[in-house]
């Protein structure tokens, strides 16, 4: 079904998809526990190096069925956040389960064949859009990050196997880079010569992650998530503004009514608002094809073909014909017959049921 771009407003059930990238040791784990009423997928096996204070409840799948066996409404009930961490261990986890699946995806050693990286890459959309559509989460999917040469420069990148790394990206929201800058923990969303970031709904450049003291609450994305609420929520009014205004404008045109070069004229000089411009103009293309109309170049003006405009002509002057004939045959009707009259709230000849003696009278007449 075709939604119009002022339908698509999102107000409830908001719910977010992250990418935190960073080097070993940098807190990512610890960053990524600070959602909304989180659940870590450990399946680094790394949830005993996080403090004790900030650690979440926990699942360690030994397996990707084991994995997906877990991850059903009934077990979630408590949690709004699932925490992946890492996303390289999860691809690794899938290795087994995808050969097991299809042979060609896997090679005599257990890595993955190009076609393998390829069902894989389409198994973590899969699993993504199952936690977010249906099992309704946000999302925190944590990778190590790795330096790579470009030239002379050093780019950072995730860290992860094969093609796969442009598939991770493509489901998120948000994807952020964390780094030290002096002694400060940062965490980046805006594309920059060093890495590849993904900022929405008003976040963007770089945010300063505070050190966590004994008394500190772990809830840096819970505030953050927070922010695009409010901002997504900014966003609604100010559209459901500019909504009512775009749909006064497209009930002020009568295609059915208005002369076509009229038409074109009232489209050129509108304001337009939203998606008007375009949607008005498809509608007049729509009348013009419809009724015939050519665009005479001299004149810029649109008019019937010759062709049609005699064909009208004649239209006209055969009803024309018809209804002098009708005309024509009730009056002869009048004249050869003594039983009609003229009945003036009809305004047409009918038949005369008064006695016979009135009868000779509109007859004599």
């Amino acid at each position: 079904m075709i939604k119009k771009a002022s339908e698509l407003v999102q107000k409830e059930n908001i719910r977010i998809r992250i990418l935190i990238a960073g080097f070993p040791g940098i807190g990512k784990t610890t960053v990524g526990l600070s959602a909304p009423k989180p659940l870590h997928i450990d399946t680094d096996f790394g949830a005993t190096r996080v403090n004790p204070k900030h650690r979440a409840d926990t699942i360690q799948p030994n397996s990707y069925q084991e994995l997906l066996d877990d991850l059903k409404p009934e077990n979630l009930k408590e949690y709004e956040t699932l925490v992946f961490d890492t996303g390289g261990a999860l691809f690794d986890l899938m290795k087994p389960y995808l050969i097991q699946q299809d042979a060609k995806n896997g090679k005599r050693n257990g890595d993955l064949t190009l076609q393998g990286y390829g069902a894989a890459g389409r198994e973590f959309k899969r699993l993504m859009d199952k936690a977010y559509y249906e099992l309704k989460k946000h999302i925190v999917i944590i990778f190590h990050a790795k330096e790579e040469k470009d030239g002379e420069n050093t780019r950072l990148r995730i860290l992860i196997e094969g093609k796969t790394k442009n598939d991770v990206w493509q489901p998120m929201d948000l994807g952020g880079f964390m780094e030290m800058q002096g002694n400060e923990r940062t965490i980046g969303f805006t594309n920059c010569e060093r890495y590849f970031a993904k900022g929405t709904h008003g976040i963007q450049g770089i945010r300063r992650i505070k050190e966590l003291q004994a008394e500190n609450k772990n809830d840096f994305l819970t505030k953050l998530f927070g922010e695009v609420q409010k901002n997504i929520e900014k966003e609604t009014e100010i559209f459901e503004k500019e909504k009512l205004a775009y749909e006064a404008l497209m009930e002020s045109f009568d295609f059915e009514h208005t002369e076509i070069n009229e038409l074109m004229k009232q489209i050129a000089n509108t304001n337009h608002i939203l998606t008007s411009k375009v949607e008005l103009r498809a509608k007049f293309k729509e009348k013009v094809k419809k009724e015939g109309y050519v665009y005479d170049s001299e004149t810029k003006r649109y008019k019937l073909p010759p062709e049609e405009t005699e064909v009208k002509k004649e239209e006209e002057s055969k009803k024309t014909e018809d209804n002098e004939e009708k005309s024509s045959q009730e009056k002869q009707e009048v004249k050869t017959s003594a039983l009609v009259v003229y009945d003036k709230e009809v305004k047409k000849y009918v038949p005369d049921n008064s006695e016979p003696a009135q009868q000779l009278e509109v007859s004599a007449q």
